[in-house]
């Protein structure tokens, strides 16, 4: 398989999961971060430091609401379950 079409499937499956978490929003952060070892935060924390190493200005903000689909106060009010 070559690099492109590698790199378009890892999208497309980052894109699916993105999906599937949009889907759920009834799963917490904090059971994913139990049962897989990470979370949405953690997804936009890599999605932030993926962007910098290649030299973009994507904050935490700007990577948490692409995650979440929204601002990420506005999905904890939403979604998120008191503890």
């Amino acid at each position: 398989m070559d690099t492109q079409t590698q790199t378009e499937l890892e999208a497309a499956a980052f894109r699916r999961l993105l999906k599937h978490l949009d889907e759920r929003k009834d799963v917490q952060n904090i059971d994913l971060m139990e049962l897989a070892g990470f979370c949405r935060n953690c997804l936009s924390k890599w999605y932030m430091e993926a962007a910098q190493e290649r030299g973009l200005d994507v904050d935490k903000d700007t990577a948490r609401e692409m995650v979440y689909g929204m601002p990420y106060e506005e999905w904890k009010a939403r979604y998120q379950k008191p503890r």
